[in-house]
This record gives C-alpha cells, sequence and structure tokens, in this order.
C-alpha cells in the first residue's frame, strides 16, 4: 500500500510496520532518510513532478511503500481486558472524515474503531494521511453486518450508545463506569434505522448555537473527551 506525508511515515517507522520502500524529493527529510537507512529500507529519489503525478498535491515530499493495514476481528478486540470504549461507525463513506475519527479514537484512548465492510469508507492513503499517523496504534475492526456486531458487543456486556439530534437524553446521561460502544451516524442521514433501534438507548450532544449538527469528527471528539474526562474522574 502506498502513503504518504511527513507524519504517516514517521509513525509507520516508530510502529514498526514493514516499509518496502521509501521516496523522497532530493535533499528532504533527512531525519527520516536516516532512520530508514538503519532499517535498510529501500530508498528512492523522485524529481518533484513524478512526486506529484504518484501521491498528489499534499505529500510533503516523502512517501512510501508499506505493508497492508490489517483488521482485528470483533472477537479478538473483545479478548482484551481493559475497560472498554469502542467508537462504531454506520454509513461514514468519506475517507477524510474517517482519517480524523481514527486521529480521535488514538487521541482520547479508545478501544478501537468498529466500521462496517460495505457502504463504508475503507483504509487507503487519504485516510492514512489524514491520520496523521494515529492509524499505527489503534484497532480497526471491520465488520460484515453491524447489527450482528451489536448483538455481540451485548453478549459480552457491552453498552451500545446511539448519538442522535433528536434524542430527550444528553451525554451526561451515558454511564461511563460500563463498557461502551458509541455509534455515529452520517452527517446526512444518521444512523440506519435497524442500528439506531438495537442502540440499548439514544444521546446528543448539548448545543446551544442555531446550527444544530456537527461534523462527524468534531462529534466524535466532543463524546470521546466527554467519556474519558468522565472516567478519569
Amino acid at each position: 500500500m502506498l502513503i504518504y506525508g511527513t507524519n504517516p511515515i514517521k509513525e509507520a517507522l516508530r510502529a514498526n510496520r514493514k516499509i518496502y520502500e521509501l521516496f523522497y524529493i532530493e535533499n528532504t527529510h533527512k531525519d527520516i532518510r536516516k532512520e530508514a537507512q538503519k532499517k535498510n529500507i529501500k530508498l528512492t529519489v523522485l524529481r518533484k513532478d513524478a512526486m506529484a503525478k504518484k501521491f498528489g498535491e499534499t505529500h510533503q515530499n516523502i512517501a512510501a511503500n508499506v505493508e497492508d493495514y490489517t483488521f482485528l476481528s470483533l472477537k479478538d478486540a473483545l479478548h482484551k481486558t481493559e475497560k472498554k470504549l469502542y467508537v462504531m461507525l454506520d454509513g461514514i463513506t468519506d475517507p477524510h472524515n474517517l482519517g480524523a475519527v481514527i486521529r480521535n479514537v488514538e487521541a482520547f484512548g479508545a478501544s478501537g474503531l468498529i466500521f462496517p465492510k460495505h457502504r463504508s469508507a475503507t483504509i487507503n492513503p487519504t485516510v492514512v494521511k489524514v491520520s496523521s499517523g494515529a492509524i499505527e496504534y489503534v484497532d480497526l475492526i471491520q465488520v460484515t453486518n453491524l447489527n450482528q456486531a451489536i448483538k455481540t458487543l451485548k453478549e459480552e456486556n457491552v453498552w451500545v450508545v446511539g448519538t442522535d439530534l433528536e434524542s430527550s437524553e444528553t451525554l451526561d446521561d451515558i454511564h461511563v463506569d460500563l463498557d461502551l460502544c458509541v455509534v455515529f451516524g452520517s452527517e446526512g442521514s444518521g444512523m440506519s434505522r435497524l442500528v439506531r433501534e438495537n442502540c440499548d438507548y439514544l444521546v446528543k450532544i448539548p448545543m446551544q448555537g442555531n446550527v444544530n449538527s456537527l461534523n462527524i469528527s468534531v462529534s466524535t471528539g466532543v463524546v470521546l473527551h466527554d467519556i474519558s474526562k468522565r472516567r478519569r474522574g
């Protein structure tokens, strides 16, 4: 898989992801090249026009061919012993949004990100770039069916909380001492009907402005911050 950008490459190196080849524009990123040489990674110099043609205009003068990102099964994720806080995405198709959510999941120490195999953005170079390297430290849990995943979570005593602007309950009503999975739907249509119905309860982010809608990455950040802050006491 091809990835690009300064932070994604640095974190891939730090996380010991398998890197097959590093591409860079001459006389740039000496520190990254030095680290790559220690790991015996192949280095290839590209001209600026060749780099842009291969990786677009936001490559930040460096890119790499790396081992594909893999997914953890929900079953294996649930075997981990720490207090659980998953984020589940329903209908998020924009890779920029997916990358930003991954960044939030890592920043607030959530247990992992659950998202469907179909009708969803998947892991690609844009997602990796927008995550700013956070993807190296997040459990990515791709499932075939969200409703079956919710059933599995409930069987393992994980409470599933949906986010819905029409709910009468707010973030304050989330019981943060329990294992949790918070579900976020698309900005346009929200959660699908079955996913909404299968949630244990629904909450909304209380807002005071005239526009009662937040970007998905902002919404996940607000909710995860609130839960992590309350769990810390």
